[in-house]
């Protein structure tokens, strides 16, 4: 990382949503774990569910490799016509690895509909009820589909998930009803985009003790890296944004988002 990058923090981060076992950083893994520590980012979540099942598996064993690195297994929305009941018992028996601290990313996705609607709710009410029975938090895909997310959730999860919507980029309306539910918001690099005024409008109303910070690397790369890959790292320009918006100090908002972190899932 390059020290014009660095912003000035003393907190540790945590990045709550990586994608850094696919194939992008297959030859630079070492790298990104080493930025990642150069740029105060200790804990990285690495999520299951970017495309094929098998990076369920990858993502997991790259925990093992790493301290630090804590995963969590699910199936992507857009992936729903594809899945057996061999392939969800599959996921269970990976989830009661004690480095899985999370189930997802699972979700709806009305924007693309890779798969057809009702296949989407299934798969979802399976990954709530799974995520209730296991004890463990869930992270929400969430795209043009709000209503029916916090609807699945309310009468699925019958009071019990935990969780994050991922890669928030709602309005105030849709934040107020996941909060309401008592999940937390998470957001990326999106926020330091010049067009993104109306998120960072949201990102200030969102009280500091129900948002985490994620990079959903290697998509979404914030400013000044936006059209690269993004990696954990980066994370802290998250931070920066969500700091100049509130009115608050780098470290202040890098404690905040780290205990809610620490707290949701238990790492």
């Amino acid at each position: 990382m390059d020290e014009m990058d660095q912003i000035n923090l003393t907190v540790p981060l945590i990045d709550t949503h990586a994608h850094i076992q696919v194939e992008d950083f297959s030859r630079d893994i070492d790298g990104v774990i080493s930025r990642a520590r150069e740029a105060g980012v200790d804990k990285v979540i690495v999520v299951g569910g970017a495309g094929a099942l098998s990076s369920n598996e990858s993502g997991l064993k790259l925990c093992g490799r790493y301290p630090g690195l804590f995963a969590s297994v699910g199936i992507h929305p857009h992936d729903a016509l594809e899945v057996s009941r061999e392939d969800f018992e599959g996921l269970r028996k990976l989830a009661e690895d004690p480095k899985v601290v999370a189930v997802g990313e699972t979700g709806l996705d009305y924007y693309y509909e890779h798969s057809p609607r009702p296949l989407q709710r299934e798969l979802f009410t399976r990954f709530i009820h799974m995520a209730c029975d296991m004890g463990l938090p869930l992270i929400v895909h969430n795209r043009d589909a709000h209503r029916e997310v916090a609807e699945l959730i309310r009468n699925e999860g019958e009071g019990d998930v935990s969780g994050v919507i991922h890669c928030f980029t709602g309005d105030w309306p849709a934040a107020q009803a996941f909060l309401d539910l008592g999940l937390y918001l998470s957001f990326t690099g999106i926020i330091t985009f010049k067009n993104a005024g109306a998120l960072r409008e949201v990102v200030q109303r969102v009280p500091l003790d129900r948002l985490l910070v994620e990079t959903d690397s290697p998509y979404l790369a914030p400013v000044p890296h936006r059209g690269k890959r993004n990696e954990p790292a980066f994370v802290q320009h998250v931070v920066d944004v969500i700091a100049q918006v509130k009115g608050l100090s780098l470290d202040e908002v890098a404690r905040t988002t780290t205990y809610n972190a620490q707290v949701l899932f238990g790492i």
